[in-house]
């Protein structure tokens, strides 16, 4: 069955005031179809999708709906009511068993509102809360087109992937404005950039798209090169007389792959781990067996970690484990309940936090940025002014004098993030960076990190962004512990599938045995061996419990001392770098490296033996 078109856009266009934010732009969805939609900060993303949605009317041209057709949307404001119960937003006016008795919205549930009572009121719940609470209602709709407006803002990794499968397997048509790239090339199999009023369209999803816009670009540089090439030519003809006989150039159009075939890796980890030193000295921070309480709730158990000169660290964690308290333990507004957090004497930290702090809404732009610096340094002795630095991250000369008042959100963000890169920290803490910035901001904000050589600490839920900008992933699994995963945001998603499905398994185990002491108790009858039994499984239980507290304090042992040669091994790299051309020095150097290599192949084996030990 062919495909339907679902909407079409017909020679629209809109402006707000003098700005044109569409001019003549025609375009068309069929079922099915699945677009991602980037673009910079105010580029109209978000006047596409209610443009679609038809909630706000072209000033030209026509937007038809197929007949009958179910839109559900979730814009970046949700427009819930404050008095009603979460229950009634999200199944209305449905009895239990009746929404209870359907799976997709048991699922939704699950992992949208797991912590969020369905009796509770609308009103005081957080914004990320609302926002839960707004997608979970549009994606229990029967609709027929799904337009998501940044649908990952406040959610965890863990419901970013159960998102990102759901979408993909849903079967339904789908807009989807976001900043997440790994959403975008999980889901999308089509992606829009809006740009310069108008929409371009690249078939395939992010990554398809970067591969697609770098040909693009490449193709017209080489177009101008031709014109000005010709132009040349021409001129030398005029002022020399008649033309001779040339032959025309030939411009070779590469494969994409041949695109990034011979392209330099991002950062070179060991230069900048050498200029970090530089800067740095040779400890930055020491927590020594720190435990972090909140009332009765255990953040960090007795918690080591060193950061050294050039780390570059993200950290993962479900909800309230503590990775917001983990950054203010480092920057020293959070005092620990036991142990010590020990701070290098050259450490010029800077923490940007989920909470932006207002700016004087009459300045400008550009004054804002000069109040902290006029210009920064870059690595490899390179400079920038403000202003350069502003064009990097999407301010044009014009708007560098727009008031800080004028601005929009995302704006706003990339403002805050650029005065705290232009104080020249070493040390940064960056708590959801990725918050509310457009994907060219995103890009931006990479290379500025690839050439930046202090040490690098990430919180944050977007997963192409920790894989792109850190070397290491950490994660606080709820538990107390602090845990280094070499395997990643992945490693993490597996620990945290094999968690949720041994509660189950262990909540039948118990309901089993709550019925065989029922049974016995109802008969009157074999107490004494009833409380016998029970007591020979709890004490099996207490073992199991005491193998694995030694399981674990052994484990973190373990990953101090991988940790450990793991830096050992990254000096011994750039030593080296440093004396290639003594021979002798270099022999002795490897020597050193292959013992380190060995020992920690050693202790990573025991490392994966324990893993499965704790589980």
């Amino acid at each position: 069955m062919a495909p339907r078109n679902l909407i079409n856009l017909e020679s629209v266009s809109h402006a707000y005031g003098t700005r044109q934010i569409f001019d003549n732009l025609s375009l068309g969805i069929g079922t099915g179809e699945r677009i991602g939609v980037v673009g910079r900060n105010g580029g109209g993303k978000s006047t596409l999708l209610r443009l679609l949605a038809g909630s706000e009317q072209p000033d030209s041209g026509r937007v038809t709906h197929t007949g009958g057709l179910r839109i559900g949307t979730v814009g970046q404001r949700d427009e819930l009511d404050p008095d009603a119960t979460v229950r009634d937003c999200v199944v209305g006016g449905l009895d239990d068993h009746e929404w209870a008795g359907d799976a997709r919205v048991r699922e939704v549930l699950a992992h949208l509102l797991p912590e969020i009572a369905l009796d509770a009121r609308v009103g005081p719940l957080s914004g990320g809360e609302r926002r839960r609470v707004a997608l979970a209602r549009t994606l229990i709709t029967d609709a027929d087109l799904l337009l998501l407006d940044e649908p990952t803002n406040h959610l965890d990794v863990e419901a970013i992937d159960w998102l990102t499968r759901h979408l993909a397997s849903a079967g339904r048509a789908l807009v989807l404005v976001t900043h997440d790239r790994w959403l975008l090339d999980s889901v999308c199999e089509t992606t829009w950039e809006v740009v310069d009023t108008t929409v371009h369209a690249y078939d395939g999803g992010y990554s398809t798209y970067v591969l697609a816009r770098a040909e693009r670009a490449r193709i017209a540089a080489a177009d101008e090169a031709r014109r000005q090439n010709l132009l040349r030519k021409e001129l030398a003809w005029l002022r020399r007389g008649p033309p001779a006989r040339t032959s025309k150039p030939k411009f070779r159009i590469d494969a994409a792959n041949e695109l990034i075939e011979n392209e330099p890796p991002p950062r070179d980890p060991y230069e900048l781990a050498r200029m970090a030193t530089t800067r740095l000295g040779k400890s930055v921070y020491d927590v020594e067996n720190v435990s972090v309480r909140l009332g009765e709730k255990t953040l960090l158990d007795d918690v080591t970690w060193r950061l050294g000169p050039g780390d570059r660290v993200g950290v993962v964690g479900v909800n309230g484990s503590g990775k917001t308290s983990l950054l203010r333990l480092l920057d020293g507004s959070l005092m620990p309940s036991s142990g010590h957090v020990k701070v290098g004497k050259t450490v010029v930290a800077a923490h940007l936090s989920q909470e932006v702090s207002e700016l004087d809404p009459q300045t400008r732009v550009l004054q804002a940025v000069e109040e902290v610096r006029k210009e920064v340094r870059l690595g490899a002795g390179g400079a920038a002014t403000a202003g350069q630095m502003l064009e990097r991250f999407g301010f044009a000369s014009q708007r560098q004098w727009t008031p800080v008042g004028d601005l929009s959100g995302g704006e706003r963000r990339r403002l805050q993030l650029l005065r705290l890169l232009m104080g020249e920290p070493n040390v940064l803490l960056l708590d959801e960076p990725t918050n509310d910035l457009d994907v060219e901001t995103l890009n931006v904000l990479e290379d500025v990190l690839d050439s930046w050589p202090g040490t690098l600490v990430v919180v944050s839920h977007d997963r192409w962004f920790l894989e792109r900008a850190t070397d290491a992933i950490w994660a606080l699994l709820g538990d107390g512990r602090l845990v280094h995963l070499p395997g990643g945001v992945d490693e993490y998603l597996e620990r945290r599938r094999a968690a949720d499905a041994d509660v189950p398994a262990a909540a039948g185990a118990a309901s089993s045995t709550g019925a065989s002491a029922g049974t016995g108790t109802g008969e009157g009858t074999g107490a004494a061996p009833g409380a016998g039994a029970g007591l020979g499984r709890g004490e099996t239980r207490r073992e199991k419990r005491g193998d694995t507290r030694a399981a674990r304090k052994e484990l973190a042992r373990v990953e101090r001392d991988v940790e450990k040669l793991t830096q050992r091994a990254e000096k011994l790299h750039a030593e080296l770098a440093e004396h290639a051309t003594d021979h002798q020095k270099v022999a002795e150097l490897d020597a050193k490296l292959r013992t380190v290599t060995a020992e920690r192949e050693a202790l990573e084996e025991r490392w994966m033996e324990l893993a499965d030990e704790v589980g």
